[in-house]
């Protein structure tokens, strides 16, 4: 693909959390919940430039804010944007202020999901407050407090997405599960382990940051966005620049412009500084 010229700048950074800002646990489903000091400073560099940073993740808003917070990212002024849910939730911060969602009737899918993995956990965000869940989550996969309640309970209601988990199962076997099952009238991202997000057809991070970009007035072809996972994909490709971690998996560094270093080396920093380099250093080419 063609890269940008090289006196290119975004206008808009949209950034993942999980594994592309912070770095994974290894074997767990989880991050380290603290940002390095070359992440740090390459998000304020882009906002010190009157660019736009975006967080987008699958994360619930309540989960996103937290980083936000860590990034200082509300030091200038405005209210953040911020794609949570996988693109199913647009909010403002400070204070969090929901401004777009999408739902859909889950019914459908969690039953025949649950058909192949009875065993299987589910999840659905209880807004403000964490998640109202099925049976408990292995520790730190999920923020905010936990609430068990009957899964016809939990989706009896239009929501804006579900997780299901299954701690028994692997990545690959629901990659395969969701292939077979079609999931007709749902979209759906598998994650690093056995995790399936299920979301309204036609949202992704991509759409989320659609809605967003045009709020702000950007075009798509102004947007720099990094991430690592399988929920990054369309963001990748909407993006006028797509960029995929290092240690992102062969299915996302195929449909990425470009390839940084794993998030372990600050890959995130490394891109950003493409564009946004540290005063006096100059930039890289494009």
């Amino acid at each position: 693909m063609i890269a940008p010229a090289s006196d290119w700048q975004p206008r808009l950074v949209a950034l993942d959390i999980d594994g592309t800002l912070l770095k994974w646990v290894a074997g767990l489903g989880m991050s380290h919940e603290e940002v390095t000091p070359a992440v740090h400073d390459a998000v304020q560099r882009v906002l010190d430039s009157g660019a736009h940073v975006v967080l987008a993740s699958g994360r619930a808003p309540h989960n996103m804010t937290v980083v936000a917070d860590m990034l200082d990212l509300h030091g200038h002024g405005e209210q953040l944007w911020i794609v949570a849910a996988n693109g199913a939730v647009v909010l403002r911060y400070p204070p969090a202020e929901v401004v777009h969602e999408v739902t859909f009737d889950a019914r459908p899918a969690v039953a025949a999901v649950l058909e192949q993995h009875p065993d299987a956990l589910v999840a659905v965000e209880e807004r403000g407050i964490g998640y109202r869940v099925s049976g408990p989550f292995p520790d730190g996969e999920l923020g905010g407090t936990t609430i068990v309640a009957a899964v016809e309970d939990m989706v009896a209601e239009p929501v804006s997405r579900v997780i299901i988990r299954d701690p028994k199962a692997t990545a690959e076997d629901f990659v395969q599960l969701a292939a077979n099952l079609g999931l007709h009238g749902t979209d759906y991202v598998v994650g690093w382990t056995a995790w399936l997000d299920l979301a309204p057809v036609g949202v992704s991070k991509a759409s989320g940051l659609e809605y967003v970009a045009q709020q702000l007035g950007v075009d798509r072809a102004d947007v720099l966005a990094i991430g690592d996972g399988r929920n990054d994909i369309e963001m990748l490709q909407w993006a006028g620049r797509g960029v995929a971690m290092g240690q992102a998996v062969d299915e996302v560094k195929a449909v990425a412009d470009a390839v940084t270093d794993s998030v372990d080396v600050d890959g995130a920093a490394v891109e950003i500084g493409r564009w946004f380099p540290v005063a006096g250093s100059g930039g890289m080419d494009g």
